[in-house]
């Protein structure tokens, strides 16, 4: 058996590099976290509160989770169906399906965005057809949902993808050739399979949506009070030099962000740690 002081670094080393990291940690996640919350409560919790319950800053929560209450949920119906799809049969075009999917990845948001207001802008054909029929795309609600659709597709979909594929389609055919229908079979026998897999794509998912700056910046016209979601309310603020309303809108995110770490931590326990999308 080969003696174990060869084969682990000495203590020291060990312990210099844990402290490293921790400090490494602190500064980049630590304390950024804590000045958010110590900027936010500076003048007080009624103030806070204030700044939170504020008409623009309301409609800006309530937009916010709006457009997280429909993208998430279509992305999920996506990526349960392009994952099933890729990992379950052999088609022309698969591999395009999946470069697809990786897109958002590739590309930046501030490009999709504006990829939308050419599509939907008032100065090509399509916009002024739009225009015509009374149906505002950007600067709007739906140009928000489409924006934040976009980049977020990925998220389910990439972490479906190879745990299906892991899988195979054996317990499938298996249920078919006992008699079993296909949406049966899917409820029966793949969803409890990905379950898991499925909630930790759904979690990334939602905080991204929630959390999207540049695509919805480019596509909301930042009208305020109206098309403004939670970051761009944010920078509004910040731009104002209200940094305390700022930073207290901006804790919302925080804690979005710790309820979604601890439930990712849990997520994980369950179906074996970190897919792709990490």
């Amino acid at each position: 058996m080969a003696d174990r002081n060869l084969i682990t670094e000495p203590r020291w080393i060990r312990l210099a590099l844990t402290l490293l990291a921790l400090a490494f940690l602190g500064l980049l996640v630590v304390l950024p976290v804590v000045a958010i919350f110590a900027e936010a409560l500076r003048n007080g919790f009624d103030y806070y509160l204030a700044s939170i319950v504020e008409p623009d800053a309301w409609i800006a929560i309530k937009l916010t989770l709006l457009v997280a209450a429909i993208s998430v949920p279509l992305n999920m119906v996506f990526g349960v169906i392009a994952s099933w799809a890729i990992a379950k049969f052999e088609f022309r075009g698969k591999s395009f399906l999946t470069t697809l999917i990786d897109l958002p990845f590739a590309v930046s948001p501030v490009i999709s965005g504006l990829i939308y207001i050419l599509l939907f802008g008032a100065h090509n054909m399509l916009g002024s057809w739009l225009i015509e029929h009374d149906i505002q795309i950007v600067f709007a609600v739906p140009g928000i949902v489409l924006a934040t659709l976009f980049v977020t597709f990925p998220f389910v979909a990439r972490e479906l993808i190879p745990l299906m594929q892991e899988q195979g389609s054996e317990e499938e055919e298996a249920a078919i050739l006992l008699g079993a229908g296909g949406l049966q079979t899917f409820w029966r026998v793949t969803l409890p399979n990905i379950k898991w897999a499925l909630l930790y794509g759904v979690l990334l998912c939602n905080a991204r949506a929630m959390g999207e700056f540049g695509a919805v910046s480019v596509v909301s016209g930042h009208i305020r009070g109206l098309t403004n979601t939670i970051p761009l309310h944010v920078e509004i603020l910040y731009n104002e030099y209200n940094f305390a309303a700022a930073f207290s809108v901006a804790s919302i995110l925080t804690v979005l962000a710790l309820i979604t770490l601890i439930l990712k931590t849990i997520i994980e326990r369950h179906f074996g740690g970190p897919r792709i999308s990490d």
